[in-house]
This record gives C-alpha cells, sequence and structure tokens, in this order.
C-alpha cells in the first residue's frame, strides 16, 4: 500500500518523499477514492455470480483502513509500476510487429494478442490489489495472472524459435506432474503468505512461523513431493537428451527455492528471502513449461 491510488501515487506521476508533501487528510483522501472504486468493482461481482465475495469486500472495514505514509514502501512499489509499464510497451511491440504473421503463422499473432489482452487484464487488477488494500485472494490472482503470462510469453517463444530435435515423449507426463505440484505448492504459499500478513503487527516477527499453523506445516511438507517429482524428472531426462542445461537446471532451482523457505523459516522470514524465494519458483515453472513445450515437438 506504498501508494494507495492507481496508476498515480498519491496523485503524482513522481511519488512523494515525505509525508510533508501530502495533505493532512491524506489518509481521509485516499480512503475515499478507494472505496468508490470497491463499490463499483463489488457491482461487478454481484453482476457474475459471485455475491459473497462482493458482500465481503463492502463490509469488510479492514479495506478502508488507510496506511501510513512509507517512503520506502511508496517507491518499491512505484518501481513495480515501472516495471509493468515497460513490461507492457514490450508487449505491445511484440504484438505491433506480429501483426504481419497474422495470415503466415497465425497463432503467433493470436497469442501476441492474448498476451496484450492479459497483460491489461493484469494491470487493471493490479489496481484492484491497492483499491481493496491488499486483500489476500486478489493478491494470489494477481500472482497467478503473471505466471499466465510468463507461461504465454515461454510459449510464444518456443513457436517462433528453431525445433528441437529429441525424444520427449518419455518424460511429458513427469513434466506435467512437476508443473502441477509446483503450481499447488506455489497456491500453498500464498495460503502461508496471508497468515504471516495477519500475524503482521500482532506478533514478533521471530515467532511467526511457530504460529503460522498448518498452512505453513503443508507448505513445509509439500516441498517433499515438489523436489522428488523434480529428482525423477532429472533422471528422466538425462536418458532423453544430452542437454546439460535441460537437465540440471530444474532440479538446482528446486533446491534454492527450498534452500531460501529453510532459511525464511530458521531466520524469522528476512524480507529479502521472500521475494528471491518466490521468484525462483517462477523461473522454475517457466523452464519446466519451456521444457515441456520441447517435448511436444515432432523430431524432424
Amino acid at each position: 500500500m506504498g501508494c494507495p491510488d492507481w496508476p498515480k501515487c498519491f496523485g503524482q506521476w513522481v511519488p512523494p518523499t515525505s509525508v510533508s508533501q501530502l495533505p493532512e487528510d491524506y489518509k481521509e483522501q485516499y480512503a475515499s477514492h478507494r472505496e468508490k472504486k470497491n463499490q463499483k468493482f463489488a457491482r461487478y461481482l454481484h453482476w457474475i455470480g459471485l455475491e459473497v465475495t462482493s458482500n465481503q469486500i463492502l463490509n469488510d472495514k479492514s479495506i478502508g483502513l488507510e496506511a501510513e505514509f512509507n517512503v520506502n514502501k511508496t517507491w518499491v512499489e512505484y518501481v513495480n509500476r515501472l516495471v509493468g509499464v515497460v513490461i507492457g510497451f514490450f508487449i505491445i511491440a511484440l504484438f505491433v510487429i506480429s501483426w504481419n504473421t497474422r495470415l503466415l503463422v497465425p497463432e503467433l499473432f493470436n497469442g501476441s494478442l492474448a498476451l496484450l489482452i492479459l497483460v491489461i487484464i493484469q494491470g487493471w487488477f493490479g489496481s484492484i490489489v491497492v483499491s481493496t488494500n491488499l486483500t489476500a485472494w486478489t493478491v494470489t490472482v494477481h500472482l497467478f495472472l503473471a505466471l499466465a503470462m510468463v507461461a504465454l510469453l515461454i510459449w510464444l517463444l518456443e513457436r517462433s524459435g528453431q525445433d528441437r530435435v529429441w525424444n520427449g515423449r518419455n518424460v511429458k507426463i513427469w513434466l506435467i506432474a512437476g508443473m502441477a505440484v509446483l503450481l499447488t505448492q506455489i497456491f500453498l504459499g500464498t495460503k502461508v503468505r496471508e497468515v504471516l500478513d495477519r500475524l503482521a503487527g500482532t506478533v514478533r516477527r521471530e515467532e511467526w512461523i511457530e504460529n503460522a499453523g498448518l498452512s505453513f506445516i503443508l507448505h513445509r511438507s509439500f516441498s517433499w513431493a515438489v523436489l522428488l517429482i523434480q529428482v525423477i524428472l532429472w533422471f528422466k531426462l538425462r536418458k532423453t537428451t544430452s542437454e546439460y542445461s535441460l537437465t540440471l537446471a530444474p532440479l538446482v532451482l528446486i533446491l534454492l527455492s527450498l534452500l531460501t523457505g529453510t532459511a525464511m523459516a530458521y531466520f524469522a522470514v528476512p524480507p529479502s528471502l521472500q521475494p528471491v524465494h518466490l521468484l525462483l519458483a517462477f523461473v522454475t515453472f517457466g523452464w519446466l513449461f519451456k521444457v515441456y513445450l520441447q517435448a511436444q515437438k515432432k523430431v524432424a
């Protein structure tokens, strides 16, 4: 909540660096603005049949609470938005370039169009994450939309590249299993994040993990399933292809992810490790999806 409005930050294209640059009633102003946006979003949810979720947004008093100005959080959030804008420009450029392929290779054009639509939805939904004051389910949806964008970008990359000649028939089922368990693990990780968000401000950071309960136990225990699948994949891929990076990279990434997860559990969830832990999971999923697409290609 470093920037309580969207797309500007405190109504400015260049965010403030001090609370003195804001009006005294800034909390009331932005809380009122977000309330109007949430009422509109709640009407959309009601219209598509999500009455319970709609009512939760309208009746949850915590959504209307405005955070104190924090210059570090403000600029982290604003840099996040700037990176998002750069990504958007690249995807627009990709769509423009793909226009010339719409007749010759229509799937590349259709994929680029789908990606453009997805990034627009992602940008809009990012504003919902802000307006609902980081409501847990909106953060999770925002995360998985980003994963979908990663998958679509990798699909476009593979479809536009040269075919790899290797037999992937024997490992496709394990690749699917690897992606499935990893997505499940990422989802379980979002449940841990929700619990930690609730604990923040009520218990000391050193006590977060011991108070995380079943969500953390499930996430920790399921990591063994993720590791087991990756070890099996490693053996399968070694027999299928001689490409070193193809066989070893997913296993190394998962081991690094487990290492960062263990470090967070034993060292009071250092803030610097949280994004690294998540990034490793994203890269692992992207790599597995890339290998799966290569395994789908026919041998020349």
